[in-house]
């Protein structure tokens, strides 16, 4: 035993990036936290044990040790500025509650999409996740949004800007890049991507746009992949299933598979 523990040392003496962690981050230590600011946000439906001194403080715990994790220091003052963006977060899940009421029509009761749909606990995280990303938290954003693509099949990088009102469902399977912007009243089902163009120096577009934006009122069917930073999908308009985007589409379009083809034309309205 003593060997194999001298031989495991030695090799980690080898390697730096593993053997010299200033802290220690456990999945279920993520998950806790997670469930504690979801308690927070929605406390009639999420039941805690936990005051709202022992959350903060377990929240400003886990920032701390993200920090460690860079040798950076942490400041207190951070911890304050997440949760004061909490108001904002509540209206803007408050929007995206309703715009799912009223775009499932199998939904019994708002209830139900708090207690069972996976789209909304997906972004719930999301909204939770993209806070501490645009505070610049390190390692805990993305740690958040990978458990929720976990439990739910859904992966949106919390990098990416998403505005009220968005609406996922199925979810199974959709991809949501860093550099993404969705505006309001946007509808994703199961399989979307919505991703960058693979290039081979990839390190030089850190910070790059390299996904597409996706405007206003816009719906995006099933198994629907929509590619580029410079890409964009204009107000109104409609991509239909297993479509392979590539390129701009205009407001108030139609981008739709035919005989094995794209096919872009004005949406008819009534």
């Amino acid at each position: 035993m003593t060997k194999v523990k001298d031989m495991i040392d030695a090799r980690l003496s080898m390697y730096p990036l593993f053997a010299c962690a200033n802290a220690h981050i456990e999945r279920k230590e993520v998950i806790a936290l997670s469930n504690g600011l979801r308690a927070l946000l929605i406390p009639s439906f999420f039941k805690t044990d936990q005051s709202f001194e022992e959350i903060y403080a377990f929240t400003a715990n886990m920032i701390q040790k993200a920090y460690a994790y860079k040798s950076e220091v942490y400041d207190k003052a951070i911890t304050d500025k997440l949760f004061e963006r909490f108001s904002m977060i509540i209206v803007r899940l408050s929007k995206d509650l309703e715009f799912f009421y009223e775009s499932d029509p199998s939904c019994e009761s708002r209830e139900e999409i708090i207690l069972a749909y996976p789209g909304f606990y997906a972004i719930l995280i999301y909204r939770l996740a993209h806070a501490m990303y645009d505070l610049k938290i390190p390692y805990l954003p993305r740690m958040m949004a990978e458990l929720a693509h976990s439990a739910t099949g859904i992966d949106i990088n919390p990098g990416a800007k998403i505005d009220e009102a968005f609406f996922i469902d199925h979810g199974t399977g959709v991809v949501i890049g860093e550099t993404t912007v969705i505006g309001k009243r946007v509808k994703v089902y199961q399989g979307v991507t919505l991703g960058a163009i693979s290039t081979d120096n990839a390190a030089s577009l850190k910070g790059v746009k390299r996904h597409p934006t996706i405007e206003d009122n816009v719906t995006i069917y099933a198994n629907a992949t929509v590619l580029g930073g410079e890409v964009s999908i204009g107000k109104n308009s409609v991509i239909g299933g297993n479509a392979f985007i590539s390129q701009s589409v205009p407001a108030n379009s139609l981008a739709m598979v035919k005989n094995c083809g794209l096919i872009i034309k004005p949406l008819l309205t009534d």
